[in-house]
């Protein structure tokens, strides 16, 4: 797909996997959670489970570490069935706190790129989850000088995106989304008429997977490096 983006003004990335590593330690911490759980349930069993909950609480504590732990906790106060000791809930306490306290860990070329495109583009960071630690990332990751906005959205559906275009003044054909997620980067931006660019992560969350039918006939690119984007926005 080739696309001219000289109209482009304003270029929008997420952060969890695009700009650092995020959805890898979700993935750890579920390997460390079904070993706790191991003397009541397979693996294969508390992952599916334990993502059932995920959506069953997701309308109540949204996206993030802090819903994650809780659903954890939740999960393994059922499948033990009520006889899990204090122990396993501190184990799983520290699980979530471990993420919290992880490095944040940038993609290759990440900050090369925000150098090079900023002297040419407004940049402005659109991510979804709890604000405290999306706020403690950002700050971690030394790249707060390069983008004039940051919003922590509570979900990323077409009028989420609407809202915050037209609350910072953006046309939305002016407007240019980098993302990993083709459900929560990609497709809404498409479809209220701005550009995005797709760069896979390694690691998909399930909540974040679309089908092809989902992605049929709509205009978006895919690359498979920040780095890409020198040539692409020259």
């Amino acid at each position: 797909m080739n696309t001219n983006y000289k109209h482009i003004k304003v270029i929008g990335f997420d952060a969890d996997d695009t700009l650092w590593v995020n959805e890898t330690y979700f993935r750890d911490a579920e390997l460390e959670f079904a070993k706790l759980m191991a003397p009541y349930e397979t693996a294969n069993k508390v992952e599916q489970e334990l993502f059932k909950k995920e959506m069953e609480n997701l309308p109540l504590y949204g996206y993030g570490i802090k819903g994650f732990v809780l659903s954890m906790v939740e999960m393994a106060v059922e499948i033990s069935n009520n006889s899990m000791s204090n122990e396993t809930v501190t184990k799983i306490l520290n699980i979530g706190k471990d993420m919290l306290d992880a490095p944040v860990e940038l993609l290759d070329g990440v900050e090369d790129i925000l150098k090079h495109i900023s002297q040419d583009y407004k940049l402005i960071v659109l991510t979804k989850g709890d604000l405290l630690d999306q706020e403690r990332k950002l700050k971690k990751s030394n790249l707060t000088a390069y983008f004039h906005h940051i919003e922590v959205m509570s979900d990323k559906q077409e009028v989420n995106y609407s809202k915050v275009l037209a609350h910072l003044e953006i046309a939305p054909s002016e407007f240019l989304m980098i993302g990993n997620s083709l459900k929560s980067d990609i497709l809404p931006l498409v479809n209220i008429g701005a550009e995005a660019i797709h760069i896979p992560f390694h690691t998909t969350w399930l909540h974040e997977q679309v089908s092809e039918q989902e992605t049929k006939n709509k205009a978006y690119k895919t690359i498979t490096s920040l780095l890409e984007l020198k040539r692409i926005l020259n």
